[in-house]
């Protein structure tokens, strides 16, 4: 298959080129705005109780939605305010309001705070008409430009925050990072592929050509989203951008490495490229459909972060894929042995290289190799038991120095830490008729008694008296795991157990988003982690043709997931002392370190049955495919762990951990697991690790095999 698929790349290149340039302009210029939303309960199902209490608000009350954005106040010498200085507050609010700002439907003024250091002024916003929807993020931005002027002269200073400000410095925190993870992507591809190859064509190559193959999958996965209405995390965009130049580097990798071994035997450079397309497409195919499923299982989760995920990496992967099989052979087929220009040493291969002595040691003692590798994975895996998520992806996603962020903890000085995003019990009538007033207080007060609730507004009723809303703000920060368990466990106990008869409670706001989230994400482990786990080794038997070799490899990569779980763990939670870490870590690690740990142990693996092929003993093609794909492993692992490493300098907690978790994960996969770890394991499995069938035969053997079992050839 990819033979055939060499020849014609290697024959027809300038046209596989401009065929690859006319669909990059037509879907530039066709597809629409990828959007990104950070509103975490537009990921939840219509079914969970906070998504029911949202929808049930809304329709009850659409005039008394909670604050898009608050405006907060405090003296500049941090003294209590006066009362000149709440006056002033409320002109400021007046000022404002009739400056008829667009978007900003009201400003009111509340009462300065019980220990007078904190005022605020409530704005609600137009409601947003969808995810591409910036009306709220321009009108925070407006009330921003307007303040300084508004406190000139004043005692008194202030800042926006809330749920439009976050995403209003969510999408600037966004755009600086993209702009910093991209600069730091292309400058480390840069200088690895330039110390690797000492060549500046191959060190622009990946740069050149996945800058045109990004252009092409954001498009798709601009339609994809459109076309299935699913909705993109802030974070995406930024993980698109390693994925697709981190993934595109290891497969042209995985390709230049074979291109040079064969010009190195003596093949001309034509024969040289369809030779290693032939040799490298099976793994680079492999290895890829092996990273696609992962993603793709993604669509069984419950919630529409996950669902939207998956296709949009596996759209990203899927495009890499075709481009490295094609785009990639094409380009370096018009360049001949230019490519490697000015360097020569491609002619030579390398003797007494490292990796050649590292093979040797394995082979002679892989018992130890197994050992010790397996040890420090093992051993590492045990802090993952440590594991706490956080489920705040709005601050998460935002600077610790933002405004939204620095002004919700001047907040907390004067209110408790629930007031910024407040819960909601939402009490509905099941017949119809109005709710009994009588009983509301009693009610209130049930709710007040609750630990970990901080204040209980009055009951506001419906127009038509069915409904009521009671605002509980708690005593802890919303994202918080004290007040995920006070929702959790005894508010929402208490509010369907104390509801009058004739009625249902829901508990909604932000915090019960959180909490329908972590229950979500619970089912998701479940369903997710082994359908992806089980589609991977299906892909990995048909590779290889065998029933043992699927189960050790998972079995090592899962062992590279809990060791990168636990790293994880001991930096951010016993080493930096972070409360936890945020809830979708888990999931993207699993696929990340699974999917492309497979690669990596793919390429070994499929190196050694090579070697076997040639008729050297278990040990000796361990030994041999650690020489010969040890380099190509170590640079594409260094490489993709670099480029997801450079998501640390987002400066946002999301990213960073992200960055740090992944790009850990692939240097272990890469540098412990599949040099040490899977090799040894095959070499010392011997035969058995290709049962039932025969891959690591030697060819003319597998041949008479095959002849053997199909019998005496039928007469003619």
């Amino acid at each position: 298959m990819f033979a055939p698929l060499g020849r014609v790349v290697v024959r027809h290149p300038i046209w596989v080129v401009v065929a690859w340039v006319v669909l990059t302009v037509v879907v530039v210029g066709a597809a629409p705005r990828l959007t990104a939303v950070t509103d975490e309960a537009s990921f939840l199902p219509a079914h969970h109780e906070s998504i029911r209490a949202a929808e049930l608000q809304r329709s009850a009350f659409p005039q008394a939605a909670t604050p898009a954005a608050l405006i907060v106040f405090t003296r500049r010498d941090g003294a209590p305010l006066t009362d000149d200085d709440a006056a002033t507050v409320a002109a400021i609010g007046q000022r404002l309001a009739g400056q008829r700002i667009r978007d900003v439907v009201a400003l009111a003024p509340t009462p300065p705070s019980p220990n007078r250091l904190v005022q605020v002024v409530a704005v609600r916003l137009t409601p947003q008409r969808g995810p591409g929807d910036r009306n709220q993020t321009k009108a925070v931005q407006a009330l921003r430009d307007a303040l300084p002027d508004q406190l000139a002269g004043s005692a008194l200073r202030a800042g926006v925050t809330g749920t439009a400000a976050q995403a209003l410095d969510a999408e600037k925190s966004g755009d600086r990072a993209n702009l910093i993870i991209g600069i730091a992507t292309i400058g480390l591809i840069l200088a690895l592929l330039l110390i690797i190859f000492r060549s500046p064509i191959i060190a622009l190559l990946p740069v050149l050509t996945i800058g045109l193959i990004s252009q092409i999958a954001t498009g798709l996965i601009a339609w994809a989203n459109d076309v299935f209405d699913l909705k993109t995390d802030s974070s995406v965009s930024a993980m698109l951008i390693v994925v697709l130049f981190g993934v595109g580097t290891d497969y042209i990798l995985f390709l230049m490495f074979r291109y040079r071994e064969r010009l190195r035997l003596g093949e001309d450079p034509k024969t040289a490229m369809v030779s290693a397309v032939e040799r490298a497409g099976e793994a680079i195919a492999s290895a890829a459909g092996a990273v696609i499923i992962a993603f793709l299982a993604l669509t069984l989760s419950t919630l529409g972060l996950f669902r939207s995920l998956g296709p949009a990496l596996a759209i990203a992967v899927a495009t890499t894929l075709v481009a490295g099989l094609t785009l990639i052979p094409a380009v370096v087929s018009l360049l001949g042995t230019r490519v490697f220009w000015p360097s020569t040493a491609w002619r030579h291969e390398p003797r007494g290289a490292r990796f050649a002595a590292i093979g040797r040691s394995l082979g002679r003692r892989p018992a130890w190799y197994v050992v010790v590798s397996g040890a420090a994975l093992v051993v590492l895996a045990v802090f993952a038991l440590g594991f706490h998520p956080t489920f705040d992806l709005g601050s998460g996603s935002t600077a610790a120095e933002s405004e939204s962020r620095v002004w919700s903890r001047e907040l907390l000085r004067g209110l408790p830490a629930g007031a910024t995003e407040p819960s909601h019990v939402i009490l509905r009538s099941d017949t119809g008729t109005p709710l009994p007033v009588d009983r509301l207080g009693t009610y209130r007060a049930e709710l007040a008694r609750v630990p970990g609730v901080g204040q209980v507004g009055e009951p506001m009723l419906s127009a038509d008296r069915t409904v009521a809303a009671l605002q509980v703000t708690l005593a802890d920060p919303p994202q918080s795991a004290a007040a995920l368990h006070t929702v959790r466990d005894p508010l929402r106990g208490t509010a369907h157990a104390a509801a009058p008869a004739g009625t249902s409670a829901f508990v909604g706001g932000v915090t019960a988003v959180f909490v329908d989230i972590q229950a979500a994400v619970n089912r998701d482990y479940a369903v997710v982690f082994p359908v992806a786990a089980i589609l991977i080794m299906v892909i990995l038997g048909l590779l290889l043709r065998s029933v043992v070799a699927p189960w050790y490899l998972m079995l090592t990569v899962g062992l590279g997931f809990a060791a990168t779980l636990g790293a994880t763990v001991l930096v951010f939670q016993a080493g930096l002392g972070e409360a936890g870490l945020i809830f979708i870590l888990p999931v993207v690690m699993y696929l990340f370190v699974v999917a492309l740990g497979t690669d990596y142990n793919i390429l070994m693996v499929a190196r050694l049955r090579e070697e076997a092929r040639e008729g050297r003993t278990p040990r000796d093609a361990a030994a041999m495919a650690v020489r010969h794909a040890g380099p190509t492993v170590a640079a594409a692992g260094l490489i993709l762990a670099g480029t997801f490493a450079s998501l640390m300098l987002a400066g946002n907690s999301t990213l960073t951990q992200l960055g740090f978790a992944i790009s850990v994960g692939i240097a272990l996969v890469a540098f412990v697991m599949s040099l040490f770890l899977t090799p040894g394991i095959t070499a010392l499995l011997g035969h058995a690790a290709w049962w039932p069938g025969h891959q690591d035969a030697p060819t003319d053997r597998r041949a008479a095999h095959a002849a053997h079992r199909a019998g005496p050839e039928a007469p003619g």
